[in-house]
């Protein structure tokens, strides 16, 4: 069982997220995150493989404080995954900090929020 969150400033996307996780493979256990200031106890109380987190330019999804939810839950499951999901056409300047943030080995993977559910699916899979 891969134990998967999902911390998505909007609640419709960590959905259609969760359920694209589900169809994809029923070996996923995905857990939706109320809000960032929960992400990190419910990484450690799931002891997830994987964070999906959604980067924005706005509080709380700015990537300072995601690297920071991130090093909070690395300290808690040093084998979790962190994958930012960011909108490469609204977000550019953004985008490129998470694609920088890949290139320097501080997160496992990105995706832009425009790829297809399975293909997000078979990310997360190979991780």
């Amino acid at each position: 069982m891969k134990r998967v969150v999902v911390d998505m400033q909007n609640a419709l996307f960590a959905d259609a997220i969760a359920t694209a996780l589900r169809d994809f493979d029923s070996d996923f256990e995905v857990f939706p995150s109320e809000s960032p200031d929960k992400t990190t106890d419910m990484c450690a109380d799931t002891q997830a493989n994987v964070l999906i987190m959604e980067v924005t330019a706005y509080t709380p999804w700015k990537i300072e404080e995601r690297m920071k939810i991130r090093d909070e839950v690395k300290s808690y499951c040093p084998d979790c995954k962190i994958v930012l999901v960011v909108d490469e056409n609204t977000e550019k300047k953004l985008a490129d900090k998470v694609r920088r943030a890949k290139k320097d080995g501080l997160i496992d993977n990105f995706l832009y929020g425009s790829v297809s559910a399975t293909y997000l699916s078979a990310v997360v899979d190979t991780l």
